[in-house]
């Protein structure tokens, strides 16, 4: 998988206000209609494969004689004031959104309501937790497209020399075999820095608890809930195994970079961060999910992945829900599968193959997206709270009273006017 994709995936650029200028009922393009128009899509960079991008585009101009589909591909930088533009001037018709992105669009009318069509796309089949982030407000304002969450990557070469035969199926389990690998002289047993807060997201979803929840007419910052709170004991263990500075995230420096070095026995990545077969052997590198407390549950996960919208101020409503249903296509949907990412039906599991998305599957059953909120990117963003937060924990922090601080802070991120 290109690095693009995944690497992209749970990156969210900061949404600005859009101004809605008419409805998705402006035009009819009924059928008939097709001759000498264009629909324009935008797709992220390393998302979709070249043959899905050419079965959709002759696909969508066989069923629509005369219509052509101009499919554009943008970088994930800046994306966000790029979207917004295109959205009030009319110049993207279809177009693929971060999923922590979705309700930021939607909130300022950019996008179309798609509830009453969400049957005829295939809706009545995608599992709530892949579709939570299409939805705004109770309507349906994208369709969940693919999406991928970490697993533990592992050095088998590293492992065996430690005497372990198999991955664990439990988190005690995983304790024992990283203290396996630690006396075994590794000096990395797992490599975790301190800010990857995607993973303690997961844990937190995985114990049942929210990083945020709804007070009233508020969000609020919930990291002094129990649930977090266990979560974070969870991930503390775990980064007490790793040499990984506590004040960096999985980026700096690149745990990509490091693990095929071969001096680090685990780390927990989504798929593109695994070493190339140039950099270590294919046959080398394993795959397993994050261990739950129990066998039959492993721990839960973020889902980042990306959503496909229709502009609301399409000149082409008719066409742009037509691509839309030809795009999330069991055909096509099955295409992302093949290439290793979680579709947006469980039927389809069974074609995502490859040994991370066997991994990912398991945890993407219990995994969850973030808040679904317009102001969530705020969150995300620098000066990044939940980091400083893990920080601080790790590096000595009372739990309770930095719970406390943060949350003071997400609170407010997240109520701050647009």
């Amino acid at each position: 998988m290109k690095r693009q994709l995944i690497a992209a995936v749970g990156v969210a650029a900061m949404v600005v206000g859009v101004a809605a200028c008419g409805s998705s009922s402006k035009s009819s393009d009924d059928a008939g209609s097709y001759k000498g128009k264009t629909v324009t899509m935008w797709l992220m960079s390393g998302s979709a494969p070249q043959a899905w991008q050419d079965g959709v585009k002759a696909d969508f101009e066989a069923q629509y004689p005369g219509a052509k589909l101009n499919i554009q591909i943008q970088p994930w930088d800046g994306i966000g004031q790029k979207v917004n533009t295109a959205l009030s001037d009319g110049s993207v018709d279809v177009l693929e959104v971060g999923n922590t992105q979705t309700s930021g669009y939607a909130s300022t009318g950019g996008l179309m309501d798609l509830t009453s069509d969400k049957a005829d796309l295939g809706g009545n089949d995608w599992p709530a937790n892949l579709n939570a982030s299409s939805v705004f407000e109770g309507k349906q304002y994208a369709a969940p497209w693919y999406f991928s969450n970490r697993v533990v990557i592992y050095n088998k070469a590293l492992w065996t020399k430690a005497g372990i035969a198999a991955p664990p199926t439990t988190l005690d389990e995983f304790y024992g075999d990283l203290d396996k690998l630690k006396a075994s002289g590794v000096a990395n047993p797992i490599y975790l820095p301190g800010q990857e807060w995607y993973t303690y997201f997961g844990l937190i979803a995985g114990d049942g608890g929210t990083i945020a929840k709804q007070n009233g007419s508020q969000w609020v910052g919930n990291l002094e809930s129990p649930e977090a709170k266990a979560a974070f004991a969870t991930y503390q263990k775990l980064q007490s195994y790793s040499t990984a500075p506590k004040d960096k995230d999985e980026a700096t420096p690149a745990q990509s970079t490091l693990f095929p070095q071969g001096t680090i026995a685990s780390m927990i990545g989504l798929g593109w961060e695994a070493p190339a077969p140039k950099d270590m052997p294919a046959d080398n590198v394993g795959y397993f999910p994050i261990p739950g407390q129990t066998a039959d549950k492993p721990s839960g996960v973020f889902l980042g992945g990306s959503n496909l919208a229709a502009a609301a101020d399409t000149k082409n409503p008719t066409l742009a829900k037509g691509l839309l249903k030809i795009a999330l296509s069991d055909k096509y949907e099955g295409m992302m599968a093949s290439a290793g990412l979680i579709p947006n039906k469980t039927s389809l599991d069974s074609l995502a193959n490859t040994p991370f998305a066997q991994a990912a599957l398991k945890g993407a059953a219990v995994g969850a997206t973030t808040p679904n909120l317009p102001n969530w990117s705020t969150v995300e963003n620098p000066p990044a709270p939940i980091k400083e937060f893990m920080t601080a924990v790790l590096q000595g922090a009372d739990y309770d009273t930095a719970a406390k601080q943060y949350d003071t802070q997400i609170t407010s991120l997240l109520n701050q006017k647009q």
